[in-house]
């Protein structure tokens, strides 16, 4: 196995180079800024153009350093020519995070929902991490490591009579994370399930189900768990879901300190007594 930088008990990192999708607002914005506070270089990607130099003008105007390239990421090819461009100006990517998403926006039972809406929701949520993992990943075993950062959800692990296609699409990217580390991990590369919790978008903002909640998540506690993913301080939680404003970077470490079980946290199916054959 190649050995990860900045693992427990070896020296942080450097910052170095982090992609983010969905950069152009809400949480994607929200890291794309606090990334590149924390020193890092952002290839920032999104569909708006406008909204993208938005993003990158703020970080410039506050001293750091990002680049952005409009791309809608259910497009491979269009992908990959994006992660080349942002590669060739900024170097090789350390940490990828997967955070451009879709929800339905009708709230009914699973036989009721809009195909076309499926449909868009499973290819923004499902084969945009795809298209990003293999344009990103690739190079990132041929330099030795990398992280993948997923943006994910309690709809991955907690059935709901609404909202299947999030909840079924959230539950692949679990997997496909899984995948990634169960894969990279003799490369070095490692990939991670980050629940940011509910943070107030234009998202959570307009499904019903949020309309009088008034205990939104901080985004800092968002940019906290995914900076210490990528300085490599959570090294043994990759493959795992962490959840932000009930997780921290201090109780991560103590509770993988403490020693974890092989699959806490993991998206399993659970025996029903020690007799489970499937156990």
């Amino acid at each position: 196995m190649a050995e990860l930088v900045g693992a427990a008990g070896g020296a942080p990192p450097a910052p170095g180079v982090a992609l983010v999708t969905g950069a152009s607002r809400g949480i994607g914005r929200e890291l794309v800024l606090g990334l590149a506070r924390a020193g890092w270089s952002v290839g920032a990607l999104a569909r708006d153009a406008v909204a993208l130099d938005e993003v990158v003008e703020r970080v410039t105007v506050e001293g750091g350093r990002a680049v952005a390239t409009a791309v809608d990421v259910t497009d491979a090819h269009a992908v990959a020519a994006a992660v080349h461009a942002l590669e060739a100006e900024l170097g090789g990517t350390a940490v990828l995070v997967n955070c451009a998403g879709r929800i339905e926006s009708d709230e009914v039972a699973p036989w009721e929902a809009d195909l076309e809406e499926v449909r868009r929701v499973l290819e923004a949520n499902v084969l945009g991490p795809f298209h990003l993992v293999r344009a990103v990943v690739p190079g990132m075993v041929a330099r030795g490591g990398g992280r993948v950062v997923d943006l994910s959800s309690g709809a991955a692990h907690k059935d709901s009579p609404v909202h299947a296609a999030y909840g079924a699409s959230k539950a692949a990217l679990f997997r496909l994370g899984g995948a990634v580390t169960a894969a990279g991990r003799e490369h070095g590369v490692l990939a991670f399930e980050v629940s940011p919790g509910v943070v107030r978008t234009d998202m959570s903002s307009g499904m019903a189900v949020h309309a009088e909640r008034t205990d939104w998540t901080d985004p800092a506690d968002v940019v906290a768990l995914v900076l210490a993913v990528a300085r490599g301080e959570l090294d043994a939680w990759a493959g795992r879901l962490v959840r932000a404003g009930t997780d921290t970077p201090a109780s991560l470490a103590a509770a993988a300190r403490a020693g974890l079980a092989p699959r806490a946290r993991s998206l399993d199916v659970v025996p029903y007594g020690p007799q489970d054959p499937l156990g």
